[in-house]
């Protein structure tokens, strides 16, 4: 008799102990338990620690509060300018309601992956390539509208959504990688330019006060003797002042002038030594009379006999020779 009791104590505890290790379950602190009893849901969501279940009458499912950290598989897609990009996301999410992310989805997690990866692909097709390198910030706040407006209903609360990488084709990349090197090639002539301004502006205000005290471009062009004499070089530079060349200019013109003076006399002289040289010309060559209109006279007639010339008036005329005689 008290072995059968021993034994029935024995069972009962034993049927106690599995039913305990049954219905005993324990809650994390990072977790809430959402109770279906008899598949209905309970009200009462089981906070962290220790709760109690009834075996095969009640089921506990835990839910994990912590932000979950999902990347999103990069999406090919073509923006608004018509360029080829391939883009990846990563997405923060948590879950606030417990109850809702079990019974509203039936797996939040697969639901918000998918979500995103539509979003990322609409929010390629609505922007141009430029926004997508430098205004992300921008697009980040739009995709994350975009998936948490399903999420809400589903207890899920998307805390930031960021594009990691934006992929281009070779093509696109030499033409932005031109572009960028003839930018810059433009900034550094404008600000060369800028130098070179501001540069003169100072040699200008330098030359001014120098051309005042003449003996400051002496002092000048022998502290650039000692700067080049310093590097201790087989060859020195010396530079040559302008103003020197500029004082000789100016020393030569007097010299010049007498020269010059000196020899217009003898040019003088010569000239009239030429002039009387020549033979006088007659003064119908020096001055040519004008043509005058000259009276129409009537040839008179000519007379009915020559006059006989006289013997006086007559030119003499040489003897003939004789022709030689044949005998």
């Amino acid at each position: 008799m008290v072995q059968e009791l021993v034994i029935a104590i024995v069972g009962a505890a034993s049927a106690g102990a599995l039913y305990l290790a049954a219905a005993a379950k324990v809650v994390k602190q990072y977790e809430r338990g959402v109770v279906l009893r008899l598949g209905r849901l309970r009200n009462d969501v089981r906070g962290p620690g220790f709760t109690m279940v009834i075996p095969g009458v009640e089921r506990l499912r835990k839910v994990n509060m912590q932000i979950v950290t999902m990347p999103v598989p990069a999406q090919d897609g073509i923006t608004r300018d018509n360029v080829t990009v391939r883009v990846d996301a990563v997405i923060y999410f948590k879950v606030v309601d417990a109850a809702s992310a079990v019974i509203q989805v039936e797996d939040y997690r697969f639901a918000v992956s998918q979500m995103a990866q539509t979003s990322l692909r609409s929010i390629i097709g609505k922007s141009d390539l430029d926004d997508l390198l430098s205004n992300r910030e921008k697009l980040n706040q739009g995709l994350e509208l975009m998936i948490d407006s399903p999420a809400v209903g589903w207890g899920v609360q998307i805390d930031r959504v960021e594009i990691k990488d934006v992929s281009l084709p070779e093509t696109m990349k030499r033409s932005m990688a031109r572009q960028a090197e003839a930018d810059r090639e433009r900034r550094a002539r404008v600000i060369n330019a800028d130098a070179e301004l501001q540069a003169s502006k100072k040699l200008a205000e330098a030359a001014k006060e120098m051309s005042s005290q003449p003996a400051a471009l002496q002092l000048r062009l022998l502290q650039t003797v000692v700067a080049v004499a310093a590097e201790k070089n087989s060859t020195l530079v010396l530079p040559f002042p302008v103003e020197l060349l500029r004082f000789l200019e100016r020393a030569q013109q007097p010299a010049q002038q007498q020269v010059m003076q000196s020899q217009q006399p003898a040019q003088q002289q010569v000239m009239q030594s030429q002039q009387a040289v020549r033979p006088p010309q007659p003064a119908q060559a020096q001055r040519p009379a004008q043509a005058q209109p000259q009276p129409s006279v009537e040839p008179a007639p000519p007379p009915a006999s020559a006059p006989a010339v006289s013997a006086a008036t007559a030119p003499a005329r040489p003897p003939r020779p004789k022709p030689f005689a044949r005998h």
